[in-house]
């Protein structure tokens, strides 16, 4: 197994599983609470991506915009992804 790198973040599949975790992570905490899962799944997918091309040295205004487009598909995916786990352990 191989854990997180710069470049598998910057990758959809590599956002989606960062997304994804870091969201079930935080999302009772504090104040974050109060903010609605999918746009806190949108925030944190943001700053993957964003983050990820800082540390890959890509990091331009271009993809700073797509970023947040890119991070769109990529919390919807995390957020359909949940809430389909979340179906399925229901009706066991």
């Amino acid at each position: 197994m191989e854990f997180f790198t710069w470049s598998m973040l910057a990758t959809y599949s590599g956002a989606l599983a960062a997304t994804m975790g870091i969201t079930q992570l935080l999302k009772g905490v504090g104040f974050i609470e109060k903010i609605p899962t999918r746009i806190f799944s949108w925030v944190i997918a943001v700053i993957v991506l964003i983050a990820a091309n800082f540390f890959l040295g890509s990091l331009t205004a271009d993809t700073v915009g797509i970023s947040f487009l890119n991070a769109v598909v990529v919390s919807l995916a995390a957020n359909g992804g949940y809430d389909l786990i979340a179906s399925v352990k229901k009706t066991d």
